[in-house]
């Protein structure tokens, strides 16, 4: 808005050219807000509240008429009342960098006087004594100008190489060295003492380690001797045992490859020669059939007819016999007497045969043949 203006949070804003009601001050103080300026009938300025740094360096002498040189640093500012502005409004305004330099002054002026009412050694032990009096004798003067003092720091204080500072500082210096001496030794002391403990224990120790090492060796030795001494033993063992399970494994494949020959082999042969014989013995007794058969004069035929059947019975009773899995538990012997009773069985379906065939036929009604003049007919055998 036309002329209206705002002061800076670290500034107060001045209004000079009208009446101000509310005070005897030339101007209007106005901070934190703005107001409003009537364009060329007011002139507004503006004083910096931020804060300002002064340094002081003075040489003083001591009540002790000792020369010190003094560095101090102050930090200062304008104070917020109004009262406060307008002092320094009406002393700094047209070159606010004066601030500084009157307040170092009025510093060191202060400076001298208190360092003057002290010794050396109460001005390097109570410095914070020094800053207090010295901020205590400055405030009066400062508040008539408008500032306020926020800090005084004593940087350093120096002798000028006079050597008072040194020869003050040197028995306290002797003490703290001799006290330092002192130490050193009681420090050295227990080194030495700590370091002979050390090498002690590491004689202990390798004390002890070898002994430690004197009694493996020997058992080592020891049971190398032992080992030495059980070693053929323990391979002669070791052989016979390896011999032994040889053996046995040796036992077994015989074993296992005599049942092996016994099941590929010999019961084959034995099967095959009981079969053999099982046809001899059925060829004999054909041939004492026949024998027989040719001295009856009836059953001729008949018997030859039944003759012939037989050989062809018992070889079919042998060929199943020679296809069958058949477990013989006496061996030869058993076999034998299967075969025998196969051949037996033959006989008595043979013996069985000729009695069904050897009974008379009931009498028929018919006529005779030899009436009919028919021949008489030759009985038929179904096979």
């Amino acid at each position: 808005m036309f002329g209206y203006r705002v002061p800076a949070p670290n500034e107060a804003m001045l209004i000079s050219g009208g009446k101000n009601s509310k005070g005897a001050s030339p101007f209007r103080v106005v901070t934190g807000h703005g107001a409003f300026v009537m364009p060329v009938f007011r002139k507004v300025r503006f004083l910096t509240l931020a804060m300002c740094e002064a340094e002081v360096t003075e040489v003083c002498v001591t009540k002790q008429a000792i020369a010190l040189t003094v560095r101090a640093v102050i930090a200062f500012k304008v104070g917020n009342d109004t009262e406060s502005i307008v002092n320094a409004g009406q002393r700094f305004l047209s070159d606010q960098d004066q601030m500084s330099v009157l307040t170092g002054r009025i510093f060191a002026g202060h400076l001298r006087s208190i360092i003057g009412s002290m010794t050396v050694e109460e001005i390097i032990t109570e410095r914070q004594k020094l800053a207090t009096e010295v901020l205590d004798g400055s405030a009066v003067e400062m508040a008539k100008i408008g500032l306020t003092v926020d800090a005084l720091q004593i940087q350093s204080i120096d002798d000028m190489k006079l050597g008072y500072i040194a020869a003050m500082a040197a028995p306290h210096n002797a003490a703290i060295q001799r006290d330092a001496q002192i130490a050193q030794a009681v420090a050295n002391k227990t080194a030495a003492e700590a370091e002979q403990e050390s090498q002690r224990t590491q004689a202990e120790y390798a004390r002890q380690t070898s002994i430690v090492q004197a009694r493996y060796r020997a058992e080592v030795e020891a049971a190398q001797a032992q080992a030495g001494q059980a070693g053929p033993l323990a391979q002669a063992r070791a052989q016979q045992e390896v011999i032994d399970a040889r053996t046995e494994l040796a036992q077994r494949e015989a074993e296992l490859r005599q049942q092996q020959l016994v099941a590929e082999v010999i019961k084959p042969a034995d099967a095959e020669a009981e079969r053999i014989r099982i046809l001899a013995v059925a060829e004999a007794e054909k041939m004492r059939i026949q024998a027989e058969a040719a001295a009856s004069h009836n059953r001729v035929a008949l018997d030859r007819m039944l003759i012939d059947q037989l050989p062809q019975i018992v070889k079919e009773a042998g060929r199943g016999l020679s296809g069958a899995n058949v477990n013989i538990l006496n061996g030869a012997d058993g076999l034998g007497e299967m075969a025998a009773g196969l051949v037996g069985q033959g006989l008595s379906i043979l013996d069985s045969v000729k009695r069904g065939l050897s009974t008379p036929p009931a009498p028929a009604p018919a006529a005779a043949p030899e009436a009919n003049g028919q021949a008489p007919a030759k009985p038929e055998l179904t096979a």
